[in-house]
């Protein structure tokens, strides 16, 4: 058990220092990946791209098919954390 909460804590720690930790499971380490098979390729969007899809999954008014999926992994973001997602992978 205390593996198990010493574990869940470091993962905590890493996704909160690096916001992208997240989408790396879809998206790939460096946006490489069409996620699920069905979206862009982050690293080929600009930063304002990124920002733009973002806060637009952020708030409903982005997306197609990844819309109900995106949503709830971007509602937790800030500002901050989409800005720092776009400098990490955009171009």
């Amino acid at each position: 058990m205390k593996k198990i909460v010493l574990l869940t804590s470091i993962l905590a720690c890493v996704a909160f220092a690096n916001p992208y930790a997240k989408c790396v499971a879809c998206h790939g380490a460096n946006g490489e990946k069409v996620a699920l098979g069905k979206s862009k390729v982050m690293k080929d969007m600009t930063k304002a791209e990124i920002i733009t899809s973002l806060k637009g999954y952020k708030d409903g008014t982005y997306g197609g098919p990844m819309k109900g999926v995106m949503i709830p992994q971007v509602k937790s973001l800030s500002d901050a954390d989409i800005e720092a997602i776009a400098n990490q992978i955009g171009k």
